[in-house]
């Protein structure tokens, strides 16, 4: 990393930013995991407008959006919260997301996205976290396992808001 970078809460004004890693992520991550037509149409203005609107305009339990940042320019994002799963209790949280520029992987804004994510659970009282990942992403599922999230027997099968298509989905989990 050639610059210092810092985590901080995102604001709205942030939302073409995060909206473009978000887009750009999903681009060259699930390249051959998912439809390629899917993929090629996927609009940053329609993300953009998504963060904007759909985030802060909705009130979940201790859900945090924050960003990675460095001269100006937002390379990454991680959002958190209460878990979602049915299952869960009320000392579950959940990593949402946790999305980093592809210009910038291999250097270390997602290992810091993931320590705060993980501090910001903690201090919002949660014993353990979950997260769900494309079960064919071995890049991510590596990385959640370096930084100590373990599988567990959970499987679930999610229909992409992006287009008609069902993803497949394996469940991590970790103590806090």
């Amino acid at each position: 990393m050639a610059s210092t970078v810092s985590i901080r809460s995102a604001t709205p004004d942030d939302a073409a930013s995060i909206a473009m890693v978000h887009v750009r992520s999903w681009q060259v991550a699930y390249r051959g995991q998912l439809p390629d037509e899917l993929l090629d149409n996927l609009s940053v203005e329609r993300r953009t407008q998504w963060w904007a609107e759909g985030f802060w305009s909705t009130d979940v339990a201790h859900r945090r959006l924050l960003v990675a940042e460095a001269d100006g320019s937002i390379l990454g994002f991680v959002v958190v919260g209460q878990s979602e799963d049915e299952s869960a209790t009320d000392a579950t949280g959940e990593l949402y997301a946790i999305y980093a520029d592809p210009d910038v992987w291999g250097q270390g804004i997602g290992r810091l996205l993931m320590e705060r994510a993980v501090d910001e659970l903690r201090s919002a009282g949660f014993a353990e976290a979950t997260l769900w990942v494309l079960s064919t992403n071995e890049r991510a599922r590596r990385f959640y396992e370096i930084t100590g999230w373990q599988t567990d027997s959970a499987r679930r099968t999610e229909r992409l808001r992006e287009g008609d298509v069902d993803a497949v989905e394996v469940r991590y989990r970790r103590d806090l």
